[in-house]
């Protein structure tokens, strides 16, 4: 509060400053109303572009503070839970739930994060971690091996047993491929020059990647783990390993008819999403603009955890590099998870989830024909 008191004060300090400079410039203007009008709207703009940041965080914690106030807040972990997270990449598990992982352990639960991809198809990185503008397929497994080690890291900052760590090595940027094009016939990733999973960590390598393999996997691990609790990437999310994942878990868990158990969450929320960009432990996490009409529900969070929460992220160094502000982002004092899949104004006609999940695919369908969907991605 004193913050604001000082700079309202420096305000009124600069207006009476260039309100006196113009007594000087007087002859120069005419009529003195309007001179006086000038000044002070250049004082303002003065202010404004000094303050510029200070200005934007006071008026989203406003306005985002509201709305993330009236949501629900989510039930407490109870010692009987077994969570299970399903991470599409590394950092992804940190991001969506960091903060939920150390409420969780600190109840009793037990918490498991299950990874498709190590991440291997983000061509960004191999170019500045390389220094190469066309990375080979070696420095891409390479990525993908430095990506596993620092999701083990992240891990141990949140304090999760590294056992409970499971890694697929599916192809990053083609798990929506493997989804509807490859579902029986191998998939060779461009990146990796691969098809078949290359990792030694991987829960069961030289895999072929197929989405009949993917699926078995994500269905072996779920069966048993037994997860009475399933974090999962919501259909709406903008990225489409994350929608493939969506609707991998939506289909499994709803074949053994516990679909309540999945809370979904969104990490690609829209352009820009979350904003402001950067480490912000105080302001609130609100939700993406791809989630409007969701059931959200709001998980408060320590400082203390929020800041364990920002040092994992950092764990995730090839990340960091390249996104750093965008990953901070995400360090707030709540995170958001939702107990429906789709808006619930679509919920008005007689559909069951599985057939919205197919209207979906068939939209990626038309834009993989189009070559609209790139592979690749965080």
């Amino acid at each position: 509060m004193s913050q604001v008191f000082s700079r309202l004060l420096w305000l009124l300090a600069l207006v009476a400053l260039f309100l006196l400079g113009s007594e000087f410039a007087r002859p120069l203007f005419r009529p003195a109303t309007i001179q006086r009008v000038l000044v002070v709207a250049a004082a303002l703009l003065v202010w404004a572009y000094i303050n510029g940041q200070w200005i934007f965080v006071r008026f989203h914690d406003l306005r985002a503070g509201l709305r993330v106030r009236s949501l629900p807040e989510a039930d407490p972990f109870t010692t009987s839970d077994t969570v299970l997270i399903i991470a599409p990449h590394p950092d992804d598990e940190t991001l969506a739930a960091g903060g939920q992982i150390q409420t969780a352990l600190a109840a009793g639960a037990q918490v498991f994060v299950l990874f498709l991809t190590c991440g291997d198809g983000f061509e960004w990185n191999s170019m500045v971690l390389e220094r190469t503008p066309l990375p080979s397929a070696s420095e891409m497994l390479k990525l993908g091996e430095r990506r596993i080690d620092e999701a083990l890291e992240a891990a141990a900052v949140l304090g999760l047993p590294l056992d409970n760590l499971i890694f697929l090595g599916y192809p990053d940027g083609g798990l929506m491929r493997l989804f509807l094009n490859h579902y029986i016939h191998p998939y060779l990733s461009p990146y990796t020059r691969v098809n078949t999973v290359p990792y030694d960590r991987a829960h069961r390598f030289g895999a072929h990647y197929t989405g009949k393999n993917l699926e078995r996997d994500l269905s072996d691990v779920i069966t048993r783990i037994a997860p009475t609790i399933v974090y999962a990437p919501s259909p709406k999310d903008a990225h489409r390993d994350h929608r493939a994942a969506a609707y991998l878990a939506m289909r499994l868990q709803g074949e053994r008819h516990e679909e309540n158990a999945v809370r979904y969450y969104i990490v690609h929320g829209a352009y820009e999403y979350p904003l402001p960009k950067g480490y912000f432990p105080t302001l609130p996490l609100y939700p993406p603009p791809r989630g409007r009409g969701l059931s959200w529900r709001r998980v408060s969070i320590t400082p203390a955890q929020v800041r364990r929460k920002a040092e994992a992220i950092c764990k995730h160094r090839t990340q960091v590099m390249v996104m750093r502000r965008f990953l901070l982002a995400f360090a707030r004092p709540n995170e958001l998870w939702s107990a429906t899949a789709i808006p619930i104004r679509e919920t008005i006609y007689p559909v069951e989830q599985g057939d919205l999940a197919v209207v979906a695919l068939e939209e990626d369908t038309d834009l993989i024909e189009e070559g609209q969907l790139d592979a690749g991605g965080v």
